[in-house]
């Protein structure tokens, strides 16, 4: 009995005979005879084979396979590149697979994954847009350096370009670090420096610091870091490092102070963390002081210290005239009247130090013991005293505060009782009174003018008895007082005939 077997142009068949492997066959017509005859056809449009027992027929059928087959085979260390016309397949380890010769170009690479997880450049570029499964690609721009990183444990600094590393059983990562970027944040600086020397000698530089400097970091002529005692960080080469001692002087010299405070918003905000920052005005003195002890006295300036390992407090004072408005004071006179006073005065510190060490609150001082000096000069006098002469209050006040202000570097030029507030009904009978005296003493000189214009009429009319010209020279007068009333006057007859019908017209 025969047993024919058709083969299709795409196709390629494995003939067996009782599951025993006899030959593979290529596309046409095959007859055998027997009916134990058995055919697989495979499309080889799929060009990977999937051949049942595909080990096993290695096994005894090598040779004869290899003929027709591209075999792929990983141990565990081992990873595979498979090349299928223009396209690309990854294989595992511990992998075994076959791929149909002829009908499409193949061809395989072999990898150690032991002696390296980086797929050679060549092949990185051929896989350019392509995704395989177990291949990291990478890409590094050239502002960049990259850290690789297997089982989370660094490994070396990639160059800018186009990388690719094997994955299988391997966690395989990137980590990106600018270059224009002087203090990037490297991933534990402390191992990079500790057990990685060579890439921190080719790529880095060290600032580690005791715990009595700070350092002051630039790049391009810009800070760009500032690192406190006992820090230890990297950069990237190219860095300029200052390192300062500030054991026995932590304030900043004049040149530094330009660059960290008066500089740059950025740099200012940088460093201010840093500083204990100070600034003294014209006609003013400051106090330092240095773990609560007073270290020097601060002319007027700017003046920066480290604050780093110490305690630093300063105290600005105004050297110039100030005043202070005691206002509201409510106190009885000697006679018993209430009265409400407001005070003003004028003092000048001219001993900050004196002042400092003898009083914890000046201005609160000055405002009790000024509270005390005006009750007590108020106090000690009666309304009508008061009214008479308030300079009295003031001198009282004066002298007072003098005694109880000199010891402290503190001087008073001026004292004075602005103002004086009674209350309503005492100042209504207040106003009652002046108006009284104001009254009477209005008499008094209107009798007093009264008596001078009586006694001059007289003298006048003794002079004018005694004397006839002077009598006529007053009725001119007269005359030309009528003249100035009317617009026109004609005189008939002489002058002396006017005036004596001037005299008979009066006395009718």
């Amino acid at each position: 009995m025969w047993k024919s077997f058709y083969i299709k142009p795409h196709e390629i068949g494995i003939l067996y005979q009782r599951s025993n492997f006899k030959q593979i066959l290529q596309p046409g017509d095959y007859t055998y005879f027997g009916f134990d005859w058995h055919l697989e056809t495979h499309d080889l449009n799929q060009p990977e084979a999937q051949i049942e027992n595909l080990e096993l027929l290695l096994r005894n059928h090598l040779s004869k396979l290899q003929e027709h087959l591209l075999i792929v085979r990983t141990g565990f260390n081992q990873a595979a590149l498979v090349r299928i016309g223009q396209n690309w397949v990854s294989i595992a380890p511990n992998q075994l697979r076959a791929y149909w010769r002829g009908f499409i170009e193949v061809e395989s690479y072999i990898f150690n994954l032991e002696e390296n997880l980086e797929l050679p450049p060549r092949f990185v570029q051929q896989l350019r847009g392509i995704n395989l499964v177990g291949l990291h690609k990478m890409q590094i721009a050239e502002s960049e350096i990259g850290l690789l990183y297997v089982q989370n444990n660094f490994v070396r600094p990639l160059e800018p370009g186009e990388y690719a590393f094997w994955t299988f059983d391997r966690g395989v990562s990137l980590n990106k670090l600018n270059r224009m970027i002087p203090n990037p944040t490297f991933p534990l600086p402390d191992v990079l420096i500790e057990r990685h020397p060579e890439f921190v000698t080719t790529y880095c530089e060290v600032v580690e610091l005791q715990n009595n400097q700070v350092a002051i970091v630039r790049y391009q002529g810009k800070v760009v870091a500032i690192l406190t005692p006992g820090d230890r960080q990297l950069f990237w080469q190219g860095v300029e490092v200052e390192i300062i001692d500030i054991s026995t002087d932590a304030k900043l010299p004049p040149r530094l102070v330009a660059e960290l405070v008066s500089g740059t918003p950025q740099v200012f905000t940088l460093s201010s963390k840093y500083l204990h920052i100070r600034e003294v005005f014209p006609q003013h003195l400051g106090l330092l002081y240095v773990n609560q002890e007073l270290q020097a006295q601060l002319e007027p300036g700017k003046h920066v210290w480290w604050i780093f390992g110490r305690s630093l407090q300063t105290e600005v004072f105004d050297l110039r005239q100030q005043n202070m408005e005691i206002s509201g004071q409510d106190i009885l006179s000697k006679d018993k009247v209430p009265l409400r006073l407001n005070l003003t005065a004028g003092f000048r510190i001219v001993d900050p130090l004196r002042a400092k060490n003898g009083l914890s609150d000046i201005t609160g001082y000055l405002y009790k013991e000024l509270q005390f000096a005006l009750r007590g000069a108020v106090g000690e006098k009666t309304l009508d005293a008061l009214l008479e002469d308030k300079g009295t209050i003031d001198a009282s006040i004066s002298e007072y505060i003098h005694r109880k202000t000199i010891d402290y570097g503190i001087e008073v030029d001026s004292v004075g009782v602005k103002d004086i507030i009674l209350p309503g009904e005492i100042k209504a009978i207040l106003s009652k009174v002046v108006e009284a005296e104001k009254a009477a003493q209005a008499n008094v000189v209107r009798r007093r003018e009264e008596t001078a214009a009586t006694r001059s009429m007289l003298n006048t009319a003794k002079v004018m008895e005694d004397n006839p010209v002077a009598l006529r020279l007053k009725e001119l007068e007269i005359l030309e007082r009528i003249a100035d009333k009317i617009e026109k006057i004609q005189v008939n007859g002489s002058l002396d005939s006017i005036m004596t019908d001037l005299i008979r017209i009066n006395r009718e």
